[in-house]
């Protein structure tokens, strides 16, 4: 990663997760930290110890139907900040806590008929141990005694009829993912007070970001760097923003996030399963993604649908098309 000597004493890691699937939604979550001189350099160094266990590559340590470590996270995170303590949680109110947008905002896309399919609470459980729990928390405490103290995380939410009522407008889920990054970045320097450092995983194939930012389009900027592996943006008033190719891999904080991210993508796609199972127990279980159950999941709940009368936009995504290729690393 290039150093271009912005120092900042808040750091953000931002990735998403579920930029690809065929079903569920588009979760872009974000972690904000205070770090010093020695944290910085912690965050973009290999976990040791029983760290490395809990704290990586989120796609190395969790899988469908296995995220109780992005769980434990999500809860401890959102216990520390004051949100909900852990006595008080449930699946529901941890989801909102670390939701961006609040309740009312995140349903007012969906029809009456189809708000069960996403929304409903029937059956939910949490999965991570005491144990995990309180290795997550002796974790957080170890980071900040070395310098990284991590203070929120937040997750925009994009749902499926959202991600096509953007692509019947030319709008791609590339474009989306980004414009929800900077959403999150903008929230978490309001609550920093100051210029923040930002690292952010690749959106895509984007490489020149200046003419695909939303929230942050006509802001003053200067182009630090543009290259297939790493593009760099400073924002007068805002901080630093990089996009870096692997962050999952290679910024603990960035990983932080794509294991809460993964968490909440897991909660919200299985909602949505388990709606369908409720009426019919034979439909299969689906990670959303393009493989033979998903595949299987869709045939198995057409009919259902139908008679649901849930709208096929607020059930599978569209096909869109790729960034303009004027903003690809060509």
């Amino acid at each position: 990663m290039c150093d271009h000597g912005f120092v900042a004493r808040f750091r953000i890691g931002a990735d998403e997760n579920g930029l690809g699937p065929r079903l569920g939604p588009l979760i872009v979550t974000a972690v904000l930290a205070e770090v010093s001189d020695a944290g910085h350099k912690l965050v973009t160094r290999a976990p040791r110890g029983k760290l490395a266990e809990l704290l990586g590559d989120s796609k190395a340590l969790l899988a469908h139907g296995d995220v109780a470590l992005g769980e434990a996270w999500a809860r401890v995170l959102v216990a520390r900040e004051g949100r909900v303590p852990l006595a008080e949680q449930t699946v529901d109110n941890v989801v909102h806590a670390i939701a961006l947008d609040d309740s009312e905002a995140l349903r007012r896309p969906c029809p009456e008929r189809a708000r069960a399919q996403c929304w409903s609470t029937y059956g939910e459980a949490f999965e991570a141990s005491p144990e995990l729990l309180a290795s997550v928390d002796r974790a957080l405490d170890d980071l900040a005694k070395k310098g990284v103290r991590v203070s929120m995380a937040r997750s925009a939410v994009v749902c499926t009829s959202v991600l096509n009522t953007q692509a019947k407008r030319g709008v791609s889920r590339f474009h989306v993912d980004l414009h929800a990054m900077e959403r999150l970045v903008l929230t978490m320097r309001d609550v920093a007070g100051e210029d923040v450092l930002a690292i952010c995983g690749k959106v895509g194939g984007l490489g020149h970001y200046m003419d695909a930012f939303g929230p942050l389009s006509g802001r003053l900027a200067t182009i630090l760097e543009e290259k297939r592996s790493s593009s760099a943006y400073r924002f007068p008033g805002l901080g630093e923003l990089r996009f870096v190719m692997d962050a999952d891999a290679g910024d603990r904080l960035v990983s932080l996030s794509s294991l809460v991210g993964k968490w909440m993508r897991e909660v919200l796609m299985t909602r949505i399963t388990r709606h369908y199972q409720a009426i019919d127990e034979s439909v299969p279980s689906s990670s959303g993604y393009h493989d033979p159950n998903t595949a299987k999941f869709v045939a198995a709940t057409s009919l259902l649908r139908k008679r649901g009368e849930i709208p096929d936009d607020c059930f599978e995504r569209r096909r869109v098309e790729q960034p303009a290729a004027a903003t690809l690393d060509l």
